[in-house]
């Protein structure tokens, strides 16, 4: 039987459409086809918690699910709007109906703070294209959600915000220089949210149609000096994209494998769909 994935779309219906006008899809969208990618036959339903009046499914439905999992946002948790509000009471649901929950960016800020961690503006500044040198802690070195990570990775990354408090039952999994907070396991009301900080789910060419829409903030936070610049940046980005085996890009910008191999990017969602869904999916079976 194939499984089935609910995909919270963490965006307000402008910020999807935004994506879609410049991507082709929205965000849950392409989240969705990475998913059904890594697990052939997966069945994805999405719903938009963002909206006003969005219908919602309530504990029974939640753990109809083998898995939840969430998308990034261009919102910010902090302003505390009902778009906000709406997406942190379907987390803490989420953890009461004990269905396995994955979670990017926006993801592990929203699981974080359903479980009584807080989210600000990270002081060090914005962590845009990618998330360098990440390393496991301790806990993470021998977590299934990491397996496979090399000692030291990068990652594609694009965030204001982190988690600044963890919440009680929190495993700190991975971090950076940028944030101590990159990679976790959060425990909470008898749930398991395992997340990240960054973006495994982003192909090169979905980070460029971001970047692209961000240029003057590559140049204003000093990633590139000039406007041209950040163009030429994203149009390398593109070019990788379709040629990953191009080493002179590669080189450039100091990526590996890590980010250039979608087996590799992926890694984690899909040691979540191995390592956590499937398993509780026959645990709950045999219950």
């Amino acid at each position: 039987m194939d499984l089935r994935f609910l995909v919270v779309e963490g965006n307000t219906r402008e910020s999807r459409e935004a994506h879609r006008s410049a991507f082709g899809v929205t965000p849950s969208a392409s989240y969705a086809a990475v998913l059904t990618a890594l697990a052939p036959g997966a069945i994805c339903d999405i719903v938009y918690p963002a909206d006003a009046g969005a219908a919602l499914p309530d504990g029974a439905g939640l753990a109809s699910y083998d898995a939840v999992v969430l998308t990034g946002s261009a919102l910010n948790l902090y302003d505390a709007t009902p778009s906000v509000l709406h997406q942190i009471e379907l987390m803490r649901a989420v953890y009461a109906s004990g269905t396995p929950c994955f979670g990017s960016c926006w993801g592990i800020q929203i699981a974080a703070a359903a479980a009584g961690g807080t989210v600000a503006r990270n002081p060090k500044g914005i962590e845009i294209g990618f998330a360098r040198r990440l390393v496991a802690t301790d806990a993470g070195r021998d977590h299934p959600m990491l397996a496979g990570r090399p000692p030291s990775y990068d990652a594609p990354a694009i965030h204001w915000d982190a988690v600044v408090t963890p919440p009680e039952d929190c495993t700190v999994l991975a971090r950076n220089a940028m944030s101590a907070i990159q990679a976790a396991e959060i425990r909470h009301r008898g749930g398991v949210f395992w997340g990240v900080q960054y973006h495994p789910e982003f192909s090169l060419l979905e980070l460029a149609i971001i970047l692209e829409r961000r240029l003057e903030v590559l140049v204003g936070e000093g990633f590139c000096d000039t406007l041209e610049d950040a163009a030429a940046f994203v149009a390398d980005l593109v070019a990788l994209h379709t040629e990953p085996e191009r080493r002179d890009l590669a080189w450039r910008y100091g990526l590996d494998e890590e980010v250039l191999d979608p087996v590799r990017r992926t890694r984690e969602i899909a040691n979540f769909i191995e390592s956590y869904v499937r398993p509780e999916r026959s645990r709950r079976a045999r219950a």
